[in-house]
């Protein structure tokens, strides 16, 4: 297959193979394929929010500190090939389209003999397996898709620390009704005898993985954001205190970034601890110069535009709260694209509030809530959620941005938000609009 052929059969597993939570499918996957994750040091990171902000902070540590190091994430924004990097780089498209080849022979040959065809997800693990067994990597930063105890990802045995960033609500229909079991299947990442980094929160969630620890005799660390003496925080980043780290630097915008970098900074202790070599100045060096697109990313500043993967309500409500940190009283103009398996009634209520208009597109993916369905709801709910402006479904994502634009005239600000799936497109099509 070449890289197109390779997209189009992920595309087609991702609609016919169900999500199934479990392990046993991506374990036969991997003994077939050798077992590459044997060969590997992981970095396993697990949670609601700020998982993938934690792991980008993490890999930019690493690489500074001289060791080559994988990432692997989902969803991509702007590319495909982004979620699988070693070393800040993506996966080329040929190793892309060979590996997954060589991962479709073996998935197929299992159907035959009635096993369960992997799914997409299971797929693009195995693959970034192989791909950092093949790059040498000598750690590999690693974010679960959903979950924990039966996420794909937890086929590996060799992790070096496993972090559980902030917890919440979301995939309730696969995880559990109650933050105390879905914090449970988070925590099933966690190995024994392996330390554990978890992110300050509240005591239901530290309950939980506390107790896991406990039964895994895992060495438990627990990140205090709280503590964090915060120097400077705007758009272009924060300036902080941290235990012993002083006038750290981030440049990812949004307050609650500075917990995602307070939860990365134990797990640099971590890995001090067990022998890597971390020195200060790659700590420094690292931190600020940590790359984690589509997360409160300001693309514009004539309107400001901002996009932001808030899929969520506790991710809802740090927009929320960023954005009255940084724009009161602002005119503000959302595009909003959100899929039909998130909360997004209570999406719509953190966030509506403060827009003066709405504008609702349809995500290109399976799960999508239409912009249609999404803007009848906001018009029937607007009393009851305290939303004044108007709201009107696009025919399309670039329709929708030439109009924010519009309506956002020299001092609104655009924020686009609801699913990360959507934001490369609707990108390309700012930057189409800005060079008309």
């Amino acid at each position: 297959m070449n890289f197109t052929e390779a997209k189009a059969y992920i595309e087609e597993i991702t609609r016919t193979k169900k999500i199934s939570l479990g392990l046993s499918t991506m374990e036969e996957l991997l003994e077939r394929l050798g077992n590459p994750q044997e060969e590997l040091s992981f970095i396993h990171i697990a949670g609601t929010n700020g998982k993938g902000s934690t792991l980008a902070f993490i890999a930019s540590v690493c690489q500074a500190a001289g060791y080559r190091i994988g990432r692997y994430h989902s969803p991509s924004v702007f590319s495909y090939s982004e979620k699988i990097k070693v070393n800040g780089e993506s996966i080329s498209e040929g190793d892309a389209a060979r590996l997954i080849s060589e991962v479709r022979r073996v998935s197929e040959e299992m159907e035959a003999e009635g096993l369960s065809h992997p799914t997409a997800f299971e797929t693009e693990t195995a693959v970034s397996f192989l791909y950092f067994k093949e790059q040498g990597c000598d750690l590999v930063a690693l974010e679960t898709g959903m979950g924990g105890a039966g996420d794909a990802t937890n086929a590996v045995k060799t992790t070096v620390c496993s972090v559980i960033a902030s917890v919440s609500m979301d995939h309730m229909q696969f995880l559990g009704n109650t933050l105390e079991e879905i914090a449970r299947v988070k925590g099933g990442i966690i190995k024994e005898g392996r330390p554990t980094v978890l992110c300050g929160q509240g005591e239901a969630v530290m309950r939980v993985i506390r107790e896991i620890c406990m039964e895994k005799h895992s060495p438990l660390k627990v990140s205090r954001p709280d503590g964090a003496e915060i120097l400077e925080t705007g758009l272009s980043g924060s300036l902080f205190h941290y235990k012993g780290f002083r006038k750290i630097k981030i440049p990812l915008a949004g307050k609650y970034q500075i917990i995602n970098a307070c939860t990365a900074l134990e797990v640099v202790e971590i890995l001090r601890d067990l022998g890597y070599d971390m020195e200060e100045n790659a700590v420094y060096e690292g931190m600020a110069s940590v790359k984690w697109p589509g997360r409160f990313e300001k693309l514009s500043d004539r309107p400001v535009f901002l996009i932001d993967g808030a899929h969520n309500p506790e991710a809802a409500e740090r927009l929320r709260d960023s954005l009255n940190l940084y724009f009161p009283n602002r005119r503000m103009i959302y595009i909003m694209g959100i899929l039909a398996d998130k909360d997004y009634r209570e999406i719509v209520k953190i966030t509506a509030p403060l827009a003066d208009q709405i504008y609702t597109v349809t995500p290109e993916s399976p799960r999508a809530l239409s912009g249609e369905s999404l803007s009848s709801y906001i018009k029937e709910r607007a009393k009851e959620i305290g939303f004044c402006g108007r709201v009107q479904a696009e025919s399309s994502i670039k329709k929708a941005v030439q109009d924010s634009i519009s309506q956002a005239g020299e001092g609104g600000v655009v924020v686009a938000f609801g699913s990360l799936s959507y934001l490369g497109e609707l990108s390309k099509a700012l930057k189409e609009s800005i060079h008309d």
